[in-house]
């Protein structure tokens, strides 16, 4: 039988289901399965040094797939700090670099796949860093990194309004002089006493979402909530080993991105395998 148009009324209503029918789905994912979080165990530096090690094993075994997978990461970050050093955005280089630790997590959700793999004993490469596009959580993924991505934005945001309130509307014309100015003048001190506390503040929230929430969508059938909830739960229970963890993250993320950010090759892959390890000891199967 020949298919046809049909009136647009019947049209409408077919479209108008089958758009109902996938706004439903994305919310049932959204939702997941379980309404109950995980179990959260307590966690030491013992813990954080055995998440390492496996990490530095994982990176070891993926290195020449990761590392090129990765390559995008500082390719970007020196687009985007060029872009500000050449669209008078000077002031926002620093904050730039300092805001991969609030994306971090959401860029590495591929590191964790293979990881994941890896530990059930299954041959992983840098193509299945992509295989998380078909997980049933993808939906709930996907949400919680445009919420990263938001919070980076605000956190740029913030800094800008910082630097405006302190040293003003001038901007120097090159970065050499930005420094200067703000290591001998009372103004960039000032911006430095305000700035530094309030970008750890939308670090610690970043951290404290995130800490387990991304691997424990890729593993289990858990919406974003309830992902988020264990998170800050574990975060809540292990407040003193949390910290650490994010200190040994931001000071390897700020040794990777001195060498014109290409040591983020490195780093990048081995803290996103860690934090998989760290879930696995976080979090009660």
């Amino acid at each position: 039988m020949a298919n046809t148009i049909g009136n647009p009324l019947s049209w409408g209503a077919r479209m108008l289901g089958a758009a109902g029918h996938d706004i439903g789905e994305v919310a049932r994912e959204l939702g997941g399965d379980h309404a109950a979080p995980p179990k959260v165990r307590k966690i030491t530096t013992s813990d954080i040094r055995a998440a390492l090690r496996l990490g530095l094993n994982d990176f070891s075994a993926f290195r020449t797939d990761v590392m090129v997978a990765c390559l995008l990461y500082p390719i970007i970050g020196a687009c985007l700090v060029w872009a500000a050093h050449h669209r008078n955005l000077v002031p926002l280089i620093f904050p730039l670099i300092a805001g991969f630790a609030l994306i971090g997590p959401a860029a590495a959700v591929g590191l964790y796949e293979m990881s994941r793999k890896r530990e059930a004993g299954n041959s992983a490469g840098w193509a299945d860093a992509f295989s998380v596009l078909h997980s049933p959580r993808f939906g709930a993924i996907f949400a919680l990194a445009i919420a990263h991505f938001c919070v980076f934005f605000l956190w740029l945001l913030a800094a800008y309004t910082v630097h405006m309130m302190t040293m003003g509307p001038d901007i120097p014309a090159t970065l050499t002089a930005f420094l200067h100015q703000v290591l001998t003048t009372a103004e960039g001190w000032a911006m430095i006493a305000i700035g530094i506390p309030l970008g750890a503040v939308f670090a610690l929230a970043v951290l404290a979402s995130s800490v387990v929430s991304f691997p424990l969508l890729l593993d289990r059938a858990v919406g974003l909530p309830v992902a988020v909830i264990t998170s800050f739960e574990v975060a809540r229970k292990n407040p003193v080993t949390v910290l650490i963890w994010g200190a040994i993250v931001a000071g390897a993320l700020v040794l990777g991105s001195i060498p014109l950010l290409l040591g983020l090759i490195v780093v990048l892959p081995v803290l996103g395998h860690a934090t998989w390890h760290l879930y696995r000891r976080a979090v009660a199967p």
